[in-house]
């Protein structure tokens, strides 16, 4: 007798029948939009083959293309093109575009990679109110990202990388409720980290590697499922942000980073990845990273980190990349890392070790180089709020100005025990220091510590190779000349760290000596501050058979932004608020107290305009035109100019020297005020006249502005940009013209000190900001 079927078998049959005879028909609308976006897209070979007969929802998922249905809609899309494909048609249309994907009411998961789309991403993108993954990377996307975005609530992963999306990082981002992966790598987005970050607890992944992103990065140490973090290529800094102790990786690469990293890294236990290098690191390298029970891949390379290793000390098995290269390491490396292995790279290289075969420095190079960057460890204690705040400063100049004696004295040492060696031929970064006055370097010593201080973001002050030069300007190549007149060539260039730097060419007309310039560069070197476009270093290229100088290269920070005159006429698409142009007036003049008064001795007659003030990446001023004793003094020295110049030698301050300086400040203040170019000195003297208070009661000029004047008055309505007619107090203007008309002032006595300047300007802030603030009250 024959055994009943059993009920599995039964099932099994009914499953397959349904599955053969009964798949999911698409809706014929979202057909329709499928072959739409096929011609949209100008048929990609991912989707050539569509057609009115294809079913959609039983095509088989491939690296290029996915289509997924549930019953008869849409719910994933994936279209995969060639990487880098070039850009979509000019006829393309991103609104159009998008307009047909929000017809797929039901989509969920959208990935549009390397398909050539260009243009914006459209408001239109939150019509697609059931996303939840959203790839658009490898595109040409532009323009910032639309707060469109923020009305999809499902929305859990956002990847946006490689486009040219631009702007900050959007603070609404907050407002999503279980965003999970936040990928924006490689655009050009701008700014500091909004700190409503710190709210998206959902966080998993937050990547944001190769943008144009400064500043301190928000507390993250309440994002407690955030796994991965990746910074790289910005700069953010300079200290190290606070990450949960969950984190599995840690990319913080080619930053601004430089306080020390924090004793509690030490101990999260699921960190696999650490990223830090080329940074500008300082302090002790913390030997526990390396026996982390999860870690894998430790990078510290390029950084400045000291401290002392032991053969005994331990670490992870599982290491696969150890790179302690370049930093300031002593003692011997550890045996664990010593282990022949074909599976661990193992790099460390220029440091210390007194066991280790790869290129080591002597033992005294790390100990010199330690006692120098100590100093802006001692800046970050001092920054911090503590009693007798007024002693703790002076000692800490009175300490700083002896480190630098001292590190000054070993270095003399070193180069002259080194003084019987034969010179190599190529003799670009070999120098011979002249003798220093010490008494000399003891009176400079506040000069040179407060420099330091004001300029404490920036890398040391050294020597550069001529190689180092020519890799960073692809061998000098026009593409990287910027400017070039009867001295020399500028140039701009990008250092093996990714450092970006303008470099200035000069050469000389007469052979000297190394020690006839050293002590213009002395000077130059303490030309460092926030709203100065600071100097780096310099380099003699000299000819190989007396080893006098040939060539000299002055390289300074790149400010590449443009200047404080686009940001008033609004040609960079962004124009200044009257705050705005108070606070870049206020870092001038700043700039021109220091070049006066912050060293020694002073410098004068700049000759400065207003295409001189440039703004960096974060819209602080730089000023980038100054008298460098050193294009001027010796302009007799240099190939092509037949006698020197003295306008713009270093100046001894007489009477009214610096008074020249305070009309060219007159100038700027008068050109914000207007908020358009200055052709000619005497538009300057004509317009001077009409904001002078001789000529006008200011204050009641002020209020007939704001009463709407009659077109009797539209000649000094005309005076005040109408831009920012209704942004700003009485007060502030009418103090920030009076300052302006005494900066103009034919005699150079009347003109006010650059201190009286700072003042006004300051006032006039402080009282702008008290209107501000009054004017939202009563809004609200």
């Amino acid at each position: 007798m024959a055994k009943p079927v059993s009920h599995p078998f039964h099932l099994l049959l009914l499953m397959l029948f349904l599955a053969t005879n009964h798949s999911d028909q698409l809706q014929p609308s979202q057909t329709q939009t499928l072959l739409r976006i096929q011609q949209l897209l100008d048929y990609p070979p991912a989707i050539s083959s569509f057609n009115n007969t294809t079913d959609f929802c039983s095509i088989e998922p491939t690296a290029s293309l996915t289509v997924a249905c549930y019953e008869d809609t849409i719910t994933q899309l994936h279209i995969i093109g060639n990487y880098r494909v070039p850009p979509m048609s000019q006829n393309f249309s991103t609104d159009t575009f998008f307009t047909a994907l929000a017809s797929l009411s039901t989509l969920k998961v959208l990935s549009l990679v390397s398909l050539g789309i260009w243009g914006s991403l459209p408001r239109s993108i939150g019509s697609i109110c059931s996303l939840e993954i959203l790839n658009v990377s490898t595109n040409y996307f532009n323009g910032s990202i639309p707060v469109e975005l923020s009305s999809l609530r499902n929305l859990q992963t956002v990847i946006l990388d490689n486009n040219q999306f631009a702007g900050p990082v959007p603070g609404w981002l907050s407002s999503l409720p279980i965003l999970a992966v936040l990928s924006l790598k490689n655009n050009s987005l701008s700014g500091f980290l909004p700190n409503s970050l710190t709210t998206l607890q959902t966080l998993r992944v937050l990547a944001l590697s190769k943008n144009y992103l400064s500043g301190d990065v928000p507390n993250l140490g309440n994002l407690t499922n955030l796994q991965i973090l990746d910074l790289e290529d910005n700069f953010f800094g300079p200290h190290f942000p606070t990450v949960p102790p969950k984190l599995v990786s840690l990319v913080l690469r080619n930053n601004r980073f430089r306080f020390g990293i924090p004793p509690e890294l030490g101990s999260y236990y699921q960190l696999q990845k650490v990223d830090i290098s080329l940074n500008g690191f300082v302090g002790p390298f913390s030997p526990s990273l390396l026996s982390l029970p999860s870690i894998t891949y430790l990078d510290v390379s390029e950084n400045k980190f000291t401290g002392m290793l032991f053969e005994n000390m331990s670490c992870n098995a599982e290491l696969i990349l150890v790179n302690l290269s370049s930093n300031l390491l002593t003692g011997e490396l550890p045996t664990c890392l010593r282990l022949d292995s074909k599976s661990r790279v193992v790099l460390c290289a220029k440091n210390c070790f007194s066991n280790e075969t790869q290129q080591q420095h002597p033992s005294r190079f790390c100990q010199n180089e330690a006692l120098a960057v100590k100093i802006p460890a001692q800046e970050q204690q001092h920054s911090r709020p503590m009693p007798k705040a007024v002693l703790a400063s002076t000692a800490g100049g009175v300490m700083g100005g002896i480190a630098i004696v001292g590190v000054v004295f070993l270095v003399i040492k070193k180069v002259h025990s080194k003084a019987s060696i034969k010179a190599p031929l190529t003799r670009s970064i070999t120098e011979r220091v002249s003798p220093v006055n010490t008494a000399k370097l003891l009176s400079d010593a506040r000069y040179i510590s407060e420099t330091m201080k004001l300029g404490a973001s920036l890398p040391a002050y050294r020597t550069y190779a001529l190689e180092e030069l020519k890799d960073a300007t692809n061998n000098f190549d026009a593409s990287s000349l910027i400017a070039e007149d009867s001295i020399g060539q500028t140039y701009k260039g990008r250092l093996s760290d990714g450092s970006l730097i303008a470099m200035r060419s000069m050469k000389m007309r007469k052979r000297h000596s190394t020690q006839t310039y050293m002590h213009h560069i002395e000077l130059i070197s303490k030309l460092r501050h926030c709203h100065l476009v600071s100097s780096l270093g310099h380099c003699f290229e000299c000819y190989q058979d007396d080893s006098s100088v040939s060539r000299i290269f002055i390289i300074f920070e790149l400010a590449p932004n443009k200047s404080l005159r686009d940001y008033i006429s609004g040609l960079t698409g962004q124009t200044f608020t009257w705050t705005q142009r108070i606070a870049a007036a206020i870092g001038a003049v700043k700039g021109v107290q220091f070049l006066h008064t912050g060293i020694a001795p002073g410098l004068y007659s700049h000759n400065l305009k207003i295409t001189d003030v440039l703004l960096d990446q974060n819209l602080h001023v730089k000023i980038r035109t100054y008298n460098l004793p050193l294009f001027a003094a010796n302009r007799g020295m240099l190939v092509g100019v037949s006698s020197p110049a003295t306008k713009g030698s270093i100046q001894s301050r007489t009477q009214y020297v610096e008074k020249n300086d305070i009309y060219d400040i007159g100038v700027i203040l008068l050109e914000i005020i207007l908020g358009r170019a200055l052709m000619f000195h005497s538009e300057v003297d004509a317009l001077k006249d009409l904001v002078s208070p001789k000529s006008t009661n200011l204050l009641l000029l002020l209020t007939q502005l704001q009463a709407s004047l009659t077109t009797d008055d539209a000649g000094r309505r005309s005076i005040i940009d109408p831009t920012v007619r209704n942004e700003w107090s009485e007060e502030s203007l009418k103090t920030t013209m009076e300052i302006c008309v005494r900066c103009l002032s034919s005699q150079p006595s009347d003109r006010p000190s650059v201190e009286d300047i700072l003042w006004n300007l300051q006032f006039a802030a402080q009282v702008q900001d008290s209107w501000r603030g009054d004017t939202h009250n009563t809004e609200d």
